[in-house]
């Protein structure tokens, strides 16, 4: 068995919750209100932000020329390509670039980014794989998941999971977790053990970020 298969059978629980959530059942058959989408897009916008941060760090952290190089790219596509596309995407909702600037991290998102970068910042470039690897692949199992059953009638919330299904998105994740499967292979038990506890963490960060949209989270005080 795979390294992954083993990280993906630890966190089934963690991941059927995120495909059982109103949040994600509602973006699927296309019943969900706008309003908490919207706070989600506004609340990623902050995500990438950190993403591309992450990418920085793992391409200054990279072991070889070659993985360096990937994660180059993946931090310019991120900061050049997705977020204009994001900022396209948002417009469709009424929201501007200037709301997309101004929107602060919910907690949910502090917490989650803030553990990214701290992984990514002290840890070993193992680590910041495993961190980083839920938000790829579990997008992509969702998204294939979700299309399965058929595209809502919502035309955006249909391009959202056209887009994380496709096929150019799903390649991305296949090479994250044939990086974590290369990675592990060249790791101690230790190591492993620590990067099933971070895949672990970040799986949980993603069912609370669509948790967080779900109830718009705010800071209680």
């Amino acid at each position: 068995m795979a390294f992954t298969e083993t990280l993906r059978a630890d966190a089934e629980p963690v991941w059927a919750a995120t495909m059982d959530h109103p949040m994600v059942e509602g973006l699927g058959d296309g019943t969900l209100a706008e309003e908490p989408f919207r706070y989600w897009v506004r609340q990623d916008y902050v995500y990438l932000v950190e993403y591309g941060r992450v990418f920085a760090l793992g391409a200054a952290s990279a072991p070889d020329l070659e993985r360096m190089s990937t994660f180059a790219e993946l931090l310019d596509g991120t900061i050049n390509t997705e977020m204009d596309l994001h900022r396209s995407y948002a417009a469709e909702f009424g929201i501007s670039e200037a709301d997309l600037e101004a929107t602060d991290p919910s907690p949910t998102t502090r917490a989650y980014t803030d553990f990214l970068v701290r992984v990514a910042a002290e840890g070993s470039f193992g680590d910041l794989v495993a961190a980083l690897l839920p938000c790829m692949w579990g997008f992509n199992e969702t998204a294939e998941r979700l299309a399965a059953d058929g595209l809502p009638d919502h035309e955006r919330y249909a391009a959202w999971i056209e887009t994380y299904a496709d096929e150019e998105f799903a390649d991305l994740a296949e090479w994250c977790k044939d990086l974590m499967d290369d990675v592990a292979a060249e790791s101690t038990d230790r190591d492993r053990e620590r990067y099933r506890d971070l895949f672990l963490t970040s799986s949980r960060y993603e069912y609370m970020f669509w948790d967080a949209a779900w109830r718009q989270e705010e800071w209680p005080v």
